[in-house]
């Protein structure tokens, strides 16, 4: 007996040989090995050629840098755009240390100031100087830029009262005003407003001597007894504001305001606000103001557009209408006259005229660039050489002056 298998299978073989049946299986069983391996081989093979052409195109990919998308058969090749350098920043200027970073423009207007010199007999003094003149803004000095003496045509408008009050007022309204239209040169513009209740526009701007005159003529019948003087002036300032360079207002009235719908308050601050036009006013209906104060019935008057009971209370209401006159023509530079005589309108007249065509304009940048809308005081000062008040002397003899100027201005404001 042997105890190992594998022992007793190799002493057989050695020592009886191989059994025919055994060698025919050992064959058939080769074959059938050798059969299987071929089959395996063919397999195999097609997988592993095909395996190099699915590669092929990761092989033929272009790289991202060659630009252009990717197609069935390989990329498709469009040429990469060239890439341009960028611009150079502009170079930055420095501020000098301690200087923010920011620009500013300062629109400072210009401010024009007409003045009228004139000896205590009323007469123009003529040949002075851009030196000969100082101009003091809120006590500062200001440096005049602009100096012009010349007669030059002028635009002015006449403001008259045409109300049913007294036909004396109507009849020394009529004398002042056929006058200063007489006094017209031909290269004069001037217009004709009347008012009671209203402004009202009698004859627009006009070269025409004659059209003035015959507006003046058609002032004949007034409709209503109300004398509304701060509307009708506020709505001519207003007007005038359109019109470019130097405006005057003739303004021939009582002074009396019966109930206009703006307040004295209201109609200062246009005054106030108006850069380019000068009032002159010629007050009228003195002579019956005499009258009336001498017999002691100024009450039937009728100042304010009513019954004053009270001889003193109608009296205060003139002097009013009297004080609101000069301050109407103070603010802008102009004069007031209150003639009690007809005999006195034949100097009143040419008076105006000379006052208008012969003044001394000064312009002058002022030093004070705010645009804050506040009022600010002019004073103006005839001075000589040495700073000093000028003496002028005529005919030989020191004589006395008055300066006629405006007394300020209203700055503009930001919004304007």
């Amino acid at each position: 007996m042997f105890s190992n298998p594998h022992e007793l299978w190799s002493k057989r073989t050695l020592t009886r040989g191989f059994h025919p049946v055994f060698m025919v299986f050992s064959l058939a069983l080769l074959v059938v090995v050798l059969s299987i391996s071929g089959l395996a081989q063919g397999t195999s093979s097609p997988a592993q050629t095909k395996a190099p052409e699915q590669q092929a195109p990761d092989s033929q990919q272009a790289p991202p840098a060659a630009g252009g998308p990717g197609g069935d058969i390989g990329p498709v090749a469009i040429p990469k755009k060239k890439e341009t350098p960028p611009e150079p920043a502009p170079p930055k200027v420095k501020n000098p240390e301690g200087m923010p970073d920011y620009s500013l423009r300062v629109d400072v207007p210009v401010v024009n100031v007409d003045v009228t010199v004139r000896s205590d007999k009323g007469d123009f003094i003529p040949g002075l100087k851009k030196e000969n003149f100082r101009v003091l803004e809120d006590g500062v000095p200001q440096n005049v830029s602009n100096f012009t003496q010349s007669e030059a045509p002028i635009t002015a408008v006449l403001l008259v009262e045409f109300a049913s009050t007294n036909y004396s007022f109507i009849y020394d309204m009529l004398n002042n005003a056929y006058g200063f239209a007489s006094a017209l040169k031909q290269q004069d513009w001037a217009a004709l407003i009347s008012y009671d209740m209203k402004p009202q526009i009698v004859v627009d701007f006009t070269q025409d001597k004659k059209a003035l005159l015959g507006g003046i003529n058609s002032l004949r019948i007034p409709m209503f007894s109300e004398t509304n003087l701060f509307d009708a002036l506020y709505d001519t300032l207003d007007r005038l504001e359109r019109i470019e360079g130097r405006k005057y207002i003739i303004l021939i009235s009582t002074g009396c305001d019966s109930f206009s719908k703006l307040t004295f308050d209201q109609l200062m601050k246009k005054l106030k606000a108006t850069r380019d036009t000068t009032i002159y006013a010629v007050s009228i209906g003195q002579a019956l103001r005499l009258y009336a104060e001498s017999r002691g019935i100024v009450r039937a008057l009728h100042c304010t557009g009513g019954v004053q009971f009270e001889e003193g209370a109608a009296q205060l209401d003139f002097l009013q209408a009297d004080n609101q006159m000069s301050t109407f023509a103070k603010m802008t530079g102009g004069k007031a006259y209150f003639p009690r005589f007809e005999g006195q309108l034949r100097e009143i007249i040419p008076d105006i005229g000379a006052s208008i065509r012969n003044q001394y304009s000064l312009a002058y940048r002022s030093s004070n660039p705010k645009l804050d809308g506040t009022y600010r005081k002019i004073k103006v000062e005839v001075v000589g050489p040495d700073g000093s008040p000028l003496r002028i002397n005529l005919n030989g003899k020191k004589t006395k002056y008055q300066i006629i100027a405006r007394e300020g201005y209203t700055a503009k404001h930001t919004v304007e």
